[in-house]
């Protein structure tokens, strides 16, 4: 089920809304009836995989009561190992087996010409990737003794399944929605409406009045990637810059209006990224819980910063590459995560080498083509693609023609990136006007809702 569809915004939402907010329903039922909606939720795109979360569920719910009561520091960290396999494990299997046998394969036939694992193809269960890592937090946490185990599994059944961030985050550790689990609000205020109802909206928006038609516009460009030159690849690549942002950072707005909707907080996920001035700020911007994570569970326990400069750009290059390969099975993925990576190293080693720097604008603009150029391996299907659009970019493949009409969706999707406020920026319906103006853009975006149109980061 979409966000940005007719049955979830006129049927889904407005029945789980009533149910939530009845007065006479108990908080324990509330739970039950919230953790329903959203294995229905979850169901909606493919029933047979709502038992796969289930386990998972179960799995790290009892790890992390039995890692918090083991009673010695070798069970605990028994019991963390165990649950790291599971997740891992269902994670690997599901996500990476296709790719992992397509490079048996590979090496298997450069060395004797022929193939050893048979080709095989399996559906990857849409949100795993989400709430394996939430899993996977939970447990670290509680190992680390930073979060208490959830108080019931309804509780914890709850936040893995929970519908606003199920498939697309933001991803929320247990800490931050813990007592809110345990206190959970009664009645629905004027201020949490508003700012649900601004923030649903306004994510609307990015999806269907900004992404979608930037989409539609660049895609047709880049299904003729071997033809393109100087021009129209630069504005293939910068539609796909906006659309990745506007479609993503949209998903994530509409999540955090519907918690607020239901009376939660969700973690800020996107900080205006393409105004950083370092490609360090950037990742500190963008995608902000997944960054978040691949530093606290990734970077740091590798060493982080605390040894050599050497050491650090070595966790650098690991993190990144592993934040790549996360993003989806294909070799594209993991140079765009090493190349991230790389830019990480060589900026920190700028910074503890000299204090010369940029001028701001320039820095924004220098870090800006950096992260446009890593999009191309993000974006493309093959090493193929990747390198054309890379020699086109640069002028080897000739100068085309301007895309008017892609032009003008990127100098107003660029004035909005660069000139505007994000949405957490603003304040809720600080005028008359601006509530109007919301319902008006609400209009305007369920008359667009006419055909399905997944987010982007549904894939990954």
């Amino acid at each position: 089920m979409l966000f940005n569809s007719h049955v979830f915004i006129f049927v889904f939402l407005p029945i789980v809304l009533a149910v939530w907010w009845a007065r006479f329903i108990p908080t324990h039922v509330r739970l039950v009836v919230l953790t329903g909606a959203s294995y229905v939720f979850y169901g909606y795109w493919e029933w047979r995989f709502v038992g796969l979360m289930f386990l998972s569920t179960v799995v790290d719910f009892w790890a992390g009561h039995l890692i918090d009561r083991a009673p010695t520091e070798k069970s605990r960290r028994f019991w963390l190992v165990m649950t790291l396999v599971a997740n891992l494990g269902l994670l690997a299997f599901f996500k990476y087996s296709g790719f992992f046998a397509s490079v048996v394969n590979d090496v298997s036939n450069a060395l004797s010409g022929r193939a050893l694992v048979p080709p095989f193809s399996i559906v990857l269960p849409i949100g795993i990737s989400f709430y394996t890592f939430q899993s996977l937090s939970y447990s670290i946490d509680i190992y680390r003794r930073q979060a208490k185990p959830a108080a019931s599994f309804l509780h914890f059944a709850a936040y893995v399944s929970w519908f606003p961030h199920l498939v697309a985050g933001p991803i929320v550790r247990y800490g931050q929605i813990d007592d809110q689990l345990r206190h959970v609000p009664v009645r629905l205020t004027w201020q949490d409406a508003g700012l649900g109802i601004q923030f649903f909206v306004l994510g609307l928006c990015k999806k269907l009045l900004i992404a979608d038609p930037i989409a539609t516009q660049s895609d047709a460009l880049l299904l003729e990637w071997q033809n393109l030159g100087l021009v129209q690849s630069w504005e293939a690549m910068l539609g796909y810059t906006l659309q990745i942002y506007f479609d993503f950072s949209g998903y994530s707005d509409m999540a955090v209006g519907l918690g607020y909707l239901i009376g939660f907080r969700f973690p800020q996920n996107f900080d205006s990224p393409y105004k950083s001035a370092t490609i360090s700020d950037f990742w500190r911007r963008w995608h902000m819980s997944l960054s978040g994570w691949l530093r606290d569970y990734l970077y740091i326990p590798l060493g982080g910063n605390r040894d050599s400069k050497l050491k650090a750009a070595r966790n650098l290059i690991i993190t990144m590459f592993l934040g790549g390969l996360w993003h989806g099975a294909a070799w594209t993925f993991v140079v765009w995560g090493v190349y991230h990576g790389v830019l990480l190293a060589i900026g920190q080693a700028w910074r503890s080498l000299s204090s010369w720097r940029l001028p701001h604008r320039a820095a924004v603009l220098l870090t800006f083509v950096s992260v446009v150029v890593g999009w191309v391996f993000f974006r493309s299907t093959s090493f193929t693609m990747a390198g054309h659009l890379l020699k086109s970019m640069v002028g080897l493949h000739g100068v085309d023609h301007v895309y008017k009409r892609l032009a003008v969706q990127i100098a107003i999707g660029l004035a909005i990136c660069w000139m505007l406020p994000n949405t957490w920026q603003l304040r809720p319906f600080a005028s008359r006007w601006r509530g109007v103006a919301l319902g008006l853009l609400a209009a305007a975006c369920v008359l667009l809702m006419s055909k399905e149109s997944p987010f982007l980061y549904f894939q990954f």
